[in-house]
């Protein structure tokens, strides 16, 4: 015969199992990671090119059916981020983040959330190098912070160099969705 006790404890635990198990799940769809994918080099193919007007656009690979057009137009770069649905949101680096001549770093770093099992990207981290200075051999590094919704996406930060700039664009990257877009320079 089971005590009292231990039948309430047995209880207990039924009711205990499936609750850890169901947070465990939320905890791990509310986590926020990152993916990172080649906006330079052989990961991405030139789709067109104007020689003699300097301008050049390539295709990059992404995730969760985004991918990016890379510009660079007037040595002056920037991203354009191509939706799943077949629209496309142009960030316009050269406006929001710097009016200088720019390049990109090589990786586009996406923070992506799971929902239903998938990695749903809510922002995009991308380095944009700009040429700032006087002297011709040193590049300002930002960090461009994008947010992504179904529906939209653009910049919504812009953060300078520093020691803490990887953690300062996740930290605006995590919370972008409730952040409003940057206005041109």
């Amino acid at each position: 015969m089971i005590s009292a006790a231990r039948a309430i404890g047995i209880l207990l635990l039924a009711f205990a199992v499936p609750f850890a198990a169901s947070s465990r799940t939320t905890q791990a769809e509310d986590k926020i990671d990152s993916i990172y994918t080649d906006i330079a080099g052989a990961a991405c193919a030139i789709i067109a090119v104007t020689a003699d007007a300097g301008v050049a656009t390539r295709h990059c690979p992404g995730i969760a059916g985004y991918s990016l057009l890379v510009q660079d137009d007037d040595s002056r770069m920037s991203i354009v981020v191509m939706m799943p649905d077949g629209g496309h949101q142009p960030l316009e680096y050269w406006q929001v983040v710097t009016t200088a001549f720019s390049t990109l770093g090589d990786k586009a770093e996406w923070r992506v959330k799971r929902q239903g099992g998938k990695h749903v990207p809510i922002a995009l981290i991308v380095r944009v190098y700009a040429d700032e200075s006087s002297d011709p051999n040193v590049a300002t590094a930002y960090l461009a912070v994008a947010k992504i919704t179904p529906q939209a996406a653009c910049v919504v930060a812009k953060i300078p160099p520093g020691a803490a700039m990887n953690l300062q664009a996740r930290l605006a990257a995590d919370g972008a969705s409730d952040m409003p877009c940057l206005a041109a320079l």
